[in-house]
């Protein structure tokens, strides 16, 4: 437990350093090269001559295949790697948990792509947002505002301080870096997979209800931390009025994790979340998330960073504690 305690540390502060390099093959994209794989192969209903609910049947049961192989193949080179690690000498296996345990995390890589989008609108306009917004979001941009892109980027950042930060740093704490890439193998399957169109409404959906379950604690324990992290963050931030909206406007969002940190957000910084949006091209009816006390601005993708900077903190913070105290009671 002390070595995990150590990697663990390390590991985060790796992330918060060096982030993604995108020149460092990162295990992630591994993982999603082999959805990619298994869904070309699975997602198919060629040669079925049976009625549409049989074929959603077969589609179904075959996502579920792809989710199982997904996690195992992930679960087992995770395992291999760090058994491997610790059989060399003790040294090697902390390092190997520390990188590992960075790879995981995404604190930097979030504040990265989400400040191009900042430098974007700053310096070259809304067209500049558009495109850079479009690298970090699922919706059609090409329709966006100056404020529509600013708001698509501090949503991004209030989703994904739960989904990329917080949920899989709790993860790794409890069951160290194997279980933290298990986590975001079920994540990164629900991001591929996940989507409510023709191609994936059946095939994806055992992997978007398993990020639902697999995220559920995390997400609110992650809204929680970010509600104490506008109360210690300052006064660009209003820690009264996050926690109203989270209590309020928590579940305006289809899915039951995606506004718990969007809600917190769009109070700490009094401003409105969500709303409609297009994808591929229809337009999706949205709950707003927020009061709205003031219009957004490119201004607010830096303070929302700097909420999930401090979030992350205190969740390592908290989560370092508990593990230390697991360790005093053994």
């Amino acid at each position: 437990m002390c070595y995990h305690i150590f990697a663990f540390i390390a590991g985060f502060v790796l992330d918060l350093l060096i982030g993604d390099p995108h020149f460092i093959p990162h295990p992630v994209r591994l993982i999603g090269s082999l959805i990619s794989f298994l869904d070309k192969r699975l997602n198919c209903d060629a040669g079925y001559n049976i009625s549409e609910k049989k074929l959603n049947l077969i589609k179904y049961k075959r996502g579920m295949l792809l989710a199982f192989t997904v996690i195992f193949a992930t679960f087992a080179m995770s395992v291999i790697i760090i058994v491997a690690a610790y059989s060399i000498n003790l040294y090697a296996g902390v390092i190997a948990e520390a990188v590992m345990t960075w790879q995981i995390l995404a604190t930097k890589c979030l504040r990265v792509e989400s400040m191009r989008v900042y430098d974007a609108l700053r310096t070259d306009g809304v067209d500049a947002g558009r495109r850079a917004v479009s690298m970090i979001v699922g919706r059609d941009t090409s329709v966006l505002d100056a404020a529509g892109v600013t708001r698509a980027a501090v949503e991004t950042i209030a989703e994904n301080t739960s989904d990329g930060v917080i949920a899989p740093m709790l993860y790794t704490a409890i069951g160290g870096p194997v279980l933290g890439f298990v986590y975001k193998a079920v994540n990164t399957m629900d991001s591929m997979l996940g989507y409510k169109n023709d191609k994936y409404m059946y095939f994806g959906r055992f992997a978007a209800r398993l990020d639902d379950v697999v995220n559920f604690i995390p997400a609110r324990i992650s809204a929680y931390l970010m509600i104490a992290a506008a109360f210690i963050g300052g006064r660009q931030f209003d820690g009264k009025n996050a926690y109203r909206i989270f209590k309020r406007d928590r579940f305006n969002h289809a899915s039951p994790n995606s506004a718990q940190t969007e809600s917190v957000c769009a109070g700490a910084l009094r401003v409105h979340l969500a709303g409609d949006a297009v994808y591929f091209g229809k337009l999706v009816k949205k709950k707003y998330i927020g009061d709205g006390l003031r219009e957004i601005e490119y201004e607010d993708i830096k303070r929302a960073n700097r909420l999930m900077y401090i979030t992350a903190f205190l969740c390592e913070l908290l989560s370092v504690a508990v593990m230390s105290l697991v360790l005093i009671l053994l």
